[in-house]
């Protein structure tokens, strides 16, 4: 089937519908275990982890197929990260310490997570040869 076939792009719609379902509901989950803003911090960090993962396992090694990395990165982690409540909570701290500390939490931990990811991305990379003197 072309790629622009309409099943194709409703079987897309249906994998990013089940992706995205998953990660708001393990979003609310973390927001039920945890107080609001720890929450967020963890949600995100953790989508920023399994992203960079994602992304530079597609340059590295590229097992992980195109369904798959739809459901994951353009349905649950897009469902599971939160922009707009990490911008509000931002909007309504306290005081400029905790605005502050709020900001650091999900940006820092934020590229923490997308270089960590990359490390775990780069360990699965198969070496390629050099074309040296072989035993």
């Amino acid at each position: 089937m072309a790629a622009d076939h309409p099943l194709v792009r409703l079987e897309t719609l249906a994998l990013i519908a089940v992706g995205g379902f998953a990660g708001s509901n393990l979003r609310l989950f973390a927001m039920e275990l945890f107080a609001d803003v720890p929450s967020i911090v963890l949600v995100n960090a953790v989508g920023s982890t399994v992203l960079g993962f994602l992304v530079y396992e597609a340059e590295y090694t590229d097992h992980i197929g195109s369904r798959t990395r739809t459901v994951f990165a353009t349905g649950f982690l897009s469902s599971l990260t939160t922009y707009s409540t990490f911008a509000l909570q931002t909007a309504f701290a306290a005081g400029p310490l905790a605005i502050g500390g709020i900001v650091v939490a999900n940006y820092g931990l934020g590229f923490a997570g997308v270089l960590m990811g990359r490390a775990l991305a780069r360990r699965l990379e198969t070496p390629q040869p050099t074309g040296g003197e072989t035993a």
